[in-house]
């Protein structure tokens, strides 16, 4: 998809990059939104028509790492048309190529004997390296080692800022990138076989030259930590977790860092509690769902409240899994809220994720079968093993792009609340609400009568962060309204809508959640216009988290809105995640 992705190419960024927002919606009101796709397309096929320099770079780079281009599998390629080498991963992640980076630049300055360790950056997601500036051209000589067996590059940074493109660490620029830098950003860059995950030297390795003073070595650059230690302070190993937010904290074994002690302690901002994910799904294809549904009628006071839009399966649910995977690996456990029904591909043995009955968390089983998620979402809570942190997502929620728990989670226990600029509406409840309306009203009746305070705002339709205790004690201080949602077997107009709106401003009328932002995007697959933002989404991968909603769904474009869904899903998550079958089953 990014081949063809008219939002992709450098001649839209660079006009994106020298217009302002407001000039470039004065233009987009005033030309047509077709004429505009068009005139992208254009520019997309003559930047790849322009192959001479592209051709050049592929024949020196054949030359100098034949080992990468011959063989039957590709182990390299060129991307941003031509001027990098990415090395080709099938299992190409975020987290995997900044261990990489690290791995590399360790071994290389170990192979050199140039003393080094790790310290806290002001990145989560890169790793950051001191070394002594009296070692400037040991350090050089060493990553041009490095760039003997596959493409390294080299950025320098001077005052805090990145000076020209990255260069490959064995060529003239590259060499020259080191000297009277205070750091150089060090790396690789990979992509996945099918060329649509791009992963570059955001996630590089910074290597820092600390000044020596008076027996001391002076950091170039404002850390988490510390600004000086002592040249012959002692090293010691712990796992990168202890350096970072960003690590796999559950999947598998890290590896360890050399750091000092200053960097090798807890700090006050990390987030030390697990943290779980919960999801609700439901496949409306399944024939025996649709028997249990079908013989409660389309039972809803509102279109939406039974629409069979509510209850497509669209396959977002294993790219779901997919971002959650590539972008939160700190997630322990995985919980899959379901009634009776597990997705064909997903794999029952894993022992991250566990596929739980509505069964298990509903008391009464009278209030069962149910088809309203507003009941469901009030049990979740009593789901066994669950973490008192958790991150609550709908599988049309995604993580675009890397996150750490200090992004849902304050380290003292308090979750962050992502409000929304949509209004929940003033007048008083009435029958013609949509259900998200009026769950919205009951939530401000009960907080009202609580606090004295009335809201007017939505949550953003982003992870939830919640904690169990809060909702435990949201379930006793409401039990009427409470009881009342979870005995709703539709959607009702007397429904609370707890971890989407109540919980979160419970919490913060409690002193356990605080306001926080988070960048994020919400399309309607109904829109004209989602193609194009589907192409800006992939083209930027800028967003923390987005949703992917569908209320009412033309029937006559469903088939075109899951192509242009499943395209999109595939591009931006190309890589199964460990919760698949290795080879899908057929149902």
């Amino acid at each position: 998809m990014t081949t063809l992705n008219p939002e992709a190419s450098a001649a839209v960024g660079i006009y994106r990059a020298l217009l302002p927002t407001s000039l470039r919606r004065a233009i987009a009101r005033r030309v047509p939104m077709g004429l505009r796709t068009l005139v992208k397309r254009l520019l997309r096929r003559i930047q790849q028509g322009l192959g001479l320099f592209r051709s050049l770079r592929a024949r020196s780079a054949r030359r100098r790492w034949p080992h990468l281009f011959t063989g039957g599998e590709r182990l390299a390629t060129l991307v941003d048309q031509g001027a990098l080498i990415a090395l080709v991963r099938p299992t190409a992640s975020p987290l995997g190529l900044r261990e990489a980076n690290l791995e590399l630049v360790a071994s290389a300055l170990d192979a050199a004997g140039v003393d080094h360790f790790a310290v806290r950056g002001g990145s989560e997601f890169r790793a950051c390296v001191a070394v002594s500036a009296a070692d400037r051209e040991r350090v050089r000589e060493a990553l041009v080692r490095a760039g003997e067996q596959t493409p390294v590059y080299v950025t320098r940074w001077l005052g805090g800022e990145s000076h020209g493109r990255p260069a490959l660490a064995g060529d003239r620029r590259g060499r020259k990138a080191t000297a009277g830098a205070s750091a150089i950003r060090v790396g690789m860059v990979w992509r996945d076989p099918g060329g649509t995950l791009p992963l570059g030297l955001e996630y590089g390795c910074d290597v820092e030259f600390w000044r020596p003073e008076d027996g001391r070595l002076v950091a170039p650059r404002p850390n988490r930590v510390t600004e000086d230690v002592a040249a012959g302070a002692p090293r010691v190993d712990v796992p990168i977790s202890r350096l970072t937010g960003f690590a796999a904290l559950h999947g598998r074994r890290t590896r360890t860092v050399r750091t000092i002690e200053p960097c090798a302690v807890p700090l006050p901002e990390d987030v030390l509690f697990p943290v779980d994910a919960v999801y609700t799904w439901v496949d409306g294809d399944d024939p025996a769902w649709r028997e249990r549904r079908a013989r409660y009628g389309d039972t809803g006071y509102h279109a939406e409240s039974a629409n069979a839009a509510r209850y497509i399966s669209r396959d977002e649910l294993r790219y779901s899994l997919r971002s959650l995977a590539q972008n939160a690996p700190w997630i322990r456990r995985i919980y899959l809220v379901t009634d009776r029904q597990r997705p064909h591909w997903l794999d029952p043995d894993h022992p991250r994720i566990r596929v739980v009955d509505h069964t298990e968390i509903f008391d009464d089983p009278s209030a069962l079968p149910t088809f309203n998620s507003h009941a469901i979402e009030s049990r979740l809570h009593h789901i066994d093993g669950l973490s008192e942190h958790f991150l609550y997502f709908n599988d049309d929620m995604f993580l675009g792009s890397p996150v750490t728990p200090q992004d849902f989670f304050l380290s003292n226990g308090m979750t962050r609340i992502f409000l929304s600029p949509s209004k929940v509406p003033q007048w008083e409840r009435s029958f013609g609400d949509r259900p998200v309306d009026a769950a919205g009203k009951n939530n401000r009746r009960i907080l009202e009568a609580c606090f004295g305070s009335s809201i007017v705002q939505k949550m953003r339709h982003a992870p939830y962060p919640l904690r169990r205790s809060v909702l435990l004690e949201i379930e006793q201080a409401f039990a009427d309204q409470h009881r009342a949602t979870t005995f709703s077997r539709f959607r009702s107009a007397t429904d609370i809508s707890i971890p989407s709106s109540l919980y979160h401003y419970y919490a913060y009328f409690t002193g356990r959640a605080v306001p926080s932002d988070i960048r994020f995007a919400y399309l309607d697959l109904s829109r004209a216009e989602i193609e194009r933002r589907f192409g800006i989404l992939l083209a930027r991968r800028d967003r923390q988290a987005f949703c992917i909603n569908d209320t009412l769904s033309d029937g006559q474009d469903v088939a075109r809105q899951f192509d242009q869904l499943a395209r999109f899903l595939r591009a931006y998550y190309p890589i199964p995640s460990p919760f698949e079958w290795k080879e899908p089953q057929v149902r």
